[in-house]
């Protein structure tokens, strides 16, 4: 059974970075794409940033676009996604999920196991 958990998430003020981790068990962890999505308060679940499976591509949302960067390491089977220059409206949970896919996805539908999330709260 594959399983993701997520670490890193906490309180940081506007401007502030933090750095979230997933690590992956039960899987073959180089076959998945990997996402990260976010669910703000009272808001739908979107999308933040991918990256394909040998880590060679990524993609990552306009709105963390220059701010966020995705990166994974195959020999630990853990995926990250470093996160700078933080605003408010970057506040919610932050979910690490995995798509049995060979290249880049934006959409929830397409992604086959989920973490159970990190909350991540910027300040103003």
């Amino acid at each position: 059974q594959v399983q993701l958990v997520e670490s890193g998430g906490g309180l940081v003020q506007t401007g502030g970075s933090l750095r979230l981790s997933c690590t992956v068990s039960g899987g073959t962890f180089n076959r998945y794409t990997m996402g990260w999505f976010r669910q703000a308060p009272g808001k739908a679940r979107e999308f933040v940033a991918a990256i394909i499976w040998s880590g060679g591509s990524t993609y990552a949302a306009d709105s963390v676009k220059g701010r966020f960067i995705i990166s994974r390491d195959n020999a630990k089977n853990t995926v990250t996604l470093q996160m700078n220059t933080l605003k408010p409206e970057d506040t919610g949970v932050y979910y690490c999920a995995a798509a049995l896919l060979r290249t880049i996805r934006a959409t929830q539908r397409e992604y086959d196991y989920w973490g159970q999330g990190t909350q991540v709260t910027v300040s103003s």
